[in-house]
């Protein structure tokens, strides 16, 4: 490449070369690129002096290495000046402009690397490369440095992050509220005793992405009691009294200036509390049992909860979430108030909305309404009317469990003031049922916040403190709202009719297409003539019209191809297997749970093992090779799952070192799935599996991701998949398993014993008893597929009902494997069929119909 010109924004004249294999050496080159703080670079140039900047003048290594590691941390913070400078001018504008802004608070943001992504919305990639080249490394390499943060878990925390990149996208007036965990969930290794969990080190150093904001520090308190004043007025005074420190994480929108902000909060104790005189006196951890106590709040994600120290924890976490954001929201309300804006509290809901991801969050409407009444001086009536007119609640499940209940002691030892309100809002409702609905009395028992049907452990319902508290609810799903409305709150919604909605859930087409498959993103704008479709995901109908054509379809193979030879290699790199690429890619990556159906899985994986062994050499030449991935993270405490994670890796070990079947079935498990794995993982996705039991799960997004990438899916009528069979065509969607409206019959079938088992479903489980996987006793996760004694549950989850029409699924997806031409054009139009699926769209919905907030581009 010939020498080039360049006079940067600023910057002196100097002469820029794109190393090649002609030009200087790159240790010479970088030479050339002077340390110059350039905040907003447009060019190559600029870029490199601005990371030759951070390299000498922001140093967290010794001066002479400019290795990958450290060329990342200088990358990094370039990138996070130009994210700064855009943040600090959206913050402005939405200052100057003051409309209603949206608060989006979830206990989990499942992130992922940001640099990619970020120098990709930013439009800066190219430049990047070449900057990084110039300096003597490559982009990729660097971007390879980068830890995933560890802020979330699962599907809950991944479409936090998709609905944050939509909502600076779409230019809208909203940002996020989480916590800043040091140590997350934790990271996975597999090993043979099964999954081991050790700590998460994404802070091992600092997170180059992070603005600490030490001037926004809030008081949270625990414990103490409840006063009541003179004039009547009650007060929280007392027990523990910690900070809450903001963190701001700037999330850049797709090619524009608006740049929106993640608040992770950090409890810490203030200085003064450290006991100088105990320290002194030898008592040295009595002298810190204050910053110890604060430590352990964001220590963990979903600390273990059986003990009641671990109960409180996890309602630390929740409270602390809650208090520091209304605080933080309420304290910006007034700062945009000023002398020609006069301050009434009444436009609080109009310029304001608060969203609770699920019932994590519930804490924000007593903690609201006691921010209102105990500090702000207003009385129950028009706190009421603010804080139910400014909340609304976004339902994921209808698993029981996952429906929060906290025990009323817990909650009344904790947080007494907060108990006291939750009891008069339950108060008050049964006075509106008996007004309104007494034909509703006889069910408030089911309805009420407050459960005391169990004397020995009375419990505050969350999900019910939601529904009855928030002007909106929603579900995440066209199935899970009518689930939500016909069953699981079938009398709220008869009291409420217009207060629920449904909105599907989307993925963000940048990282999960346009980012993740270079290729595949490449072709498509090639064919569409046009890269609107990042935007506009609805333009992948184009891709119908060509999903015939030869041409297309060898491009699209290619792509693929490419895609899985990339993840071949990296699955070697952390397992150690060869992975033949020409192999049918079945991947099923998601939160261990046995709803999810793993276990439906790799039983099948059994048979199919097991039917190979017995074909001869002619048959086996028919057969189509087939890798089967598996992936995800089983809770600490969770036992049942933690036994399907051993026996995935159990018959892997077997399978894959059997000779005979090696070459036609491989097994992996993937370890420590997170979102760089995902978005290797998923562009190389030919069949992808979402088999949870129908009913059962809220929506999914995996599913999603999955489809728009050209994945075909076999799935159940559960969650988005009815939708997405919809939009990409029955034909192109592996179908089996029961309805969700014939679960509960078939679950009263199975207790009353009138269930006959396939008799491949017993001879799987024979399989697995004969001890050919080892000699684990599996015998507690077999007798859950049995009747109701030991661990079972009379198969709640109906895995061997579903297990004969599973495999004739399966039997379909090799059949259809095997003819190439008609897969790709399957593949195609699911991509084509995937624009519904947008966040982009989901968002939208959310700001019209709920948020009723407008566009505010910074200009």
């Amino acid at each position: 490449m010939a020498p080039t010109t360049i006079v940067s924004n600023g910057l002196p004249e100097t002469v820029f070369k794109m190393a090649d294999e002609n030009s200087v050496s790159i240790s010479e080159s970088s030479r050339e690129i002077p340390p110059i703080a350039h905040p907003t670079p447009e060019d190559a140039f600029g870029v490199a002096a601005n990371i030759q900047y951070h390299a000498h003048y922001s140093p967290h290594f010794s001066p002479s290495k400019f290795e990958p590691e450290q060329a990342f941390f200088s990358t990094a913070e370039s990138v996070r000046d130009t994210l700064i400078q855009r943040w600090n001018e959206t913050y402005a504008h939405f200052h100057k402009v003051d409309p209603k802004q949206t608060y989006y608070i979830s206990m989990e943001y499942l992130q992922g690397r940001a640099l990619s992504n970020a120098i990709g919305n930013l439009g800066l990639t190219d430049a990047y490369a070449a900057a990084l080249y110039k300096l003597g490394h490559d982009l990729e390499t660097i971007v390879e440095q980068e830890k995933d943060p560890a802020l979330g878990n699962g599907g809950l925390g991944r479409l936090a992050s998709c609905f944050l990149d939509s909502m600076a996208t779409l230019n809208l007036p909203a940002w996020g509220y989480g916590l800043r965990y040091k140590y997350g969930l934790f990271k996975q290794k597999i090993t043979a005793k099964g999954q081991e969990e050790y700590a998460e080190d994404w802070l091992e150093k600092f997170s180059p992405w992070e603005i600490v904001r030490h001037d926004v520090v809030y008081p949270i308190r625990f414990f103490g009691e409840v006063l009541v004043e003179s004039d009547g007025k009650r007060k929280w005074v007392g027990g523990e009294q910690l900070q809450a420190l903001a963190y701001d994480i700037p999330i850049p929108g797709y090619k524009t200036k608006n740049t929106i902000s993640l608040r992770i909060w950090e409890a810490r104790s203030p200085p003064q509390d450290f006991d100088l005189y105990a320290f002194n006196a030898g008592k040295h951890i009595n002298a810190a049992d204050l910053q110890f106590k604060a430590q352990q709040i964001c220590a963990v994600l979903y600390p273990g909860d059986e003990t009641e120290e671990g109960k409180l924890l996890r309602l630390k976490q929740q409270y602390l979430l809650c208090s520091a954001s209304l605080q933080d929201i309420l304290a910006r309300f007034k700062e945009r108030r000023s002398k020609d804006k006069p301050f009434l509290w009444a436009e609080f809901s109009k310029k304001v909305s608060v969203q609770m991801n699920d019932t994590h969050p519930t804490l924000a409407i007593p903690e609201l309404m006691r921010l209102l009444m105990d500090e702000e001086g207003l009385g129950w009536d028009e706190a009421w009317t603010i804080t139910s007119s400014t909340v609304a609640y976004t339902n994921h499940t209808v698993l029981p469990e996952a429906l929060e209940k906290w025990s009323q002691a817990v909650m009344a030892k904790l947080l007494p003031r907060h108990f006291e309100i939750i009891a008069e809002i339950d108060k008050q409702f049964h006075a509106l049922v008996g007004k309104i609905r007494p034909d509703l009395e006889d069910k408030l028992s089911s309805l009420s916040i407050l459960d005391s049907s169990n004397p020995d452990k009375p419990v505050v319902r969350m999900a019910n403190l939601c529904v009855i508290s928030s002007h909106t609810v929603n579900g995440v799903a066209e199935l899970h709202s009518d689930i939500l409305k016909k069953e699981l709150f079938a009398d709220f919604n008869s009291l409420w009719p217009t207060k629920f909605q449904n909105k599907t859930n989307g993925v963000t087409p940048r990282r999960w297409l346009r980012f993740c498959s270079p290729e595949l993103s490449t072709i498509i704008t090639k064919w569409l003539r046009t890269d609107e479709w990042v935007t506009n995901l609805d333009l992948l109908t184009g891709l119908r019209q060509f999903a015939d054509d030869k041409q297309l379809q060898t491009e699209w193979a290619a792509a693929k191809t490419a895609n899985k030879q990339r993840f071949a290699k990296y699955l070697q790199d952390v397992t150690g297997i060869e992975v033949d690429s020409n192999s049918l890619f079945d991947i099923q990556i998601k939160r261990i749970h046995e709803y999810k159906r793993q276990l439906l899985n790799i039983l099948s994986v059994i048979y199919r093992y097991k039917k190979i062994k017995e074909l001869s050499k002619g048959e086996q030449m028919k057969a189509v090779p087939r890798t089967v991935m598996l992936g995800g993270k089983a809770f600490a405490t969770y036992a049942q799952a933690k036994r399907i994670v051993k026996l995935v890796n159990d018959v892997g070990q077997v399978v894959n070192n059997d000779r005979d079947v090696s070459h036609l079935l491989k097994v992996i498990f993937i370890p420590n799935y997170n979102v760089t794995v995902a978005e290797l993982a998923i562009p190389a996705s030919e069949l992808s599996q979402h088999i949870s039991t129908a009913g059962m799960e809220a929506s999914g997004t995996s599913n999603m991701k999955f489809a728009l990438n050209g994945s075909l899916i076999i799935g159940t009528l559960d969650g988005a998949n009815v939708e997405i069979r919809e939009e990409i065509g029955k034909n192109n969607f592996f179908l089996f398993g029961a309805r969700a409206e014939d679960v509960p019959i078939l679950r009263k079938q199975r207790e009353e014993g009138k269930f006959v088992p396939d008799p491949r479903f017993e001879e799987v489980k024979d399989f697995i008893r004969s001890g050919k996987f080892g000699d684990y006793d599996y015998g507690p996760l077999l007798e859950s597929l049995e009747g109701n004694t030991g661990y079972g549950r009379g198969d709640y989850f109906l895995v061997g009902q579903d297990f004969p029409s599973y495999l004739e699924a399966q039997s379909k997806v090799d059949e259809a494997y095997r003819n190439q031409a008609h897969w790709i054009k399957m593949s195609i139009l699911s991509t084509a069929g995937s624009g519904k699926f947008s966040s982009d769209r989901t968002i939208l919905q959310y700001a019209q119909e709920i948020w009723k907030i407008q566009a505010c581009p910074v200009p």
